[in-house]
């Protein structure tokens, strides 16, 4: 059965690898499962036919044959449940790797994103100069958690993960802030997710929708 996903017929990342399909993609390059993607518009994603896919009108969607999933963490979930490369065989690392998707998503996730909204769309806002550092420490509070775990390791948990995949996904979206920067050894762990062949992959195949043609970098 071929899997199909739905990404953005235009990225408003500018093909930067943000976009979550981009979470998707490197997942089904880590397994080494083909897929084709289906790009659909903004107005598209409010429409009866793809709200059947996705109830809150997002990207991606998963499907395969009858079975349809949304949310990026249920079907990394899925395919790492489904095919080698993602977990671990032993049964307690395979639980800590899952648990460190949970984390990325549901723990460190949180703050960056209001970080991002902060940013982006309340900068014209009478109180925004006195909130930003307020959220911006909320960010710091999590990263030197993580930093302290994490410390000279290469991965999360032993080998690489779909933990390590989901976490450097949400890490990835502060390198523009500088703020990852501060905490070297995260930076150190995101640097290597990006390295990583099948990232490669996932990021040139999300960058060519948005640009007609592959990343060279």
């Amino acid at each position: 059965m071929t899997i199909t996903i739905t990404a953005f017929e235009r990225s408003p990342d500018g093909g930067k690898g943000l976009a979550r399909d981009t979470r998707v993609r490197w997942a089904l390059e880590e397994v080494g499962q083909p897929y084709q993607v289906r790009l659909v518009s903004f107005r598209a994603m409010k429409e009866p036919a793809h709200l059947a896919l996705h109830p809150f009108g997002q990207i991606p969607t998963y499907e395969e044959g009858e079975l349809a999933l949304f949310e990026t963490g249920a079907i990394v979930f899925h395919l790492a449940q489904r095919h080698a490369g993602l977990l671990p065989e032993d049964a307690n690392a395979r639980a800590r790797a899952i648990t460190w998707m949970f984390a990325a998503l549901n723990t460190v996730e949180p703050p960056i994103l209001e970080l991002e909204t902060a940013r982006l769309l309340e900068g014209d806002k009478p109180w925004h100069a006195e909130r930003l550092p307020l959220v911006e420490e909320r960010v710091r509070s999590r990263l030197k958690q993580l930093s302290d775990r994490l410390g000279d390791a290469d991965w999360l948990d032993g080998a690489f993960s779909a933990g390590d995949l989901m976490m450097v996904s949400v890490l990835l979206r502060l390198k523009s802030s500088g703020i990852l920067d501060e905490y070297p050894n995260l930076a150190a762990h995101v640097a290597r997710g990006e390295a990583r062949p099948a990232y490669k992959r996932a990021f040139d195949a999300q960058l060519a929708v948005y640009t007609g043609k592959p990343s060279t970098g």
